[in-house]
């Protein structure tokens, strides 16, 4: 058993909750407290109401996720919100969100862990963004394709590609999540070939005007890495069960 205190101490000081941006609805860190202790924690993408009813059902005291319960702004407690809320207060079960500040730790972070599996050991931070730096690059003498499988390997599943650079993808730039609108300043940073989850459509038009290849290979897809390697650290230093909570989009 451990104690929620000292849980939330360990992941806002690892994660520099208070000091890393975010948008303001993030509001990251303990979004809902519980009665104190933790003996099994649940870990996924969203704070949605599926996960929460297989959370509960898991056992779970403490949910973390990467994208929290505020994201609509301010909202009348009714409806899924009230379930939500009720649910987690009958079971006892705490929730701490992490947006930003784990996509770019440098060691459990999505950009991290996903650049690794893909063979990019050597990227480095890029793309300013509220004075931080929000993506990773490195230059790859790989082809496109050899590329896009072992995006595919990585978050098992389907990538969709914009195949208007070079063959060789040259400088790649990766940004997980939703970062699909920044295209045009990426080439501003001299990427060849931009990885990210998604964008809006105007995106693809972009970058073929821009010739750059852009590989989306999925909002949910490229976030997952970061909330289960942090469970894997819970359940190391504090000596709780753990379990990851799969409830994929498909976006």
């Amino acid at each position: 058993m451990a104690q929620l205190n000292d849980i939330i101490h360990f992941l806002d000081e690892e994660l520099k909750i208070t000091t890393i941006p975010d948008y303001p609805r993030a509001l990251n860190g303990l979004q809902i407290e519980n009665g104190g202790e933790i003996t099994r924690v649940a870990a996924a993408v969203d704070a949605s109401f599926p996960i929460f009813e297989k959370a509960v059902k898991e056992k779970a005291d403490l949910l973390v996720v990467h994208h929290g319960l505020f994201w609509q702004g301010s909202q009348k407690i009714t409806g899924a919100i009230y379930q939500k809320l009720k649910l987690a207060f009958d079971h006892g079960m705490a929730v701490y969100s992490a947006h930003i500040p784990l996509d770019v730790h440098p060691v459990m972070g999505n950009n991290r862990l996903l650049a690794d599996a893909l063979g990019m050991s050597d990227a480095k931070p890029f793309f300013d963004w509220k004075g931080i730096q929000l993506g990773l690059r490195q230059e790859l003498d790989v082809e496109l394709d050899t590329l896009k499988e072992r995006l595919a390997i990585a978050v098992e599943g389907d990538v969709h590609v914009c195949p208007s650079g070079g063959s060789k993808v040259g400088m790649v730039g990766l940004i997980t999540g939703g970062a699909g609108s920044e295209i045009a300043a990426m080439a501003e940073y001299g990427v060849d070939t931009f990885i990210t989850g998604e964008g809006p459509h105007w995106s693809y038009t972009l970058a073929e005007e821009l010739g750059m290849n852009v590989l989306y290979a999925g909002h949910y897809a490229t976030e997952t890495f970061g909330v289960k390697i942090l469970a894997d650290r819970l359940a190391k230093d504090f000596s709780v069960s753990t379990v990851f909570i799969d409830h994929p989009t498909g976006l």
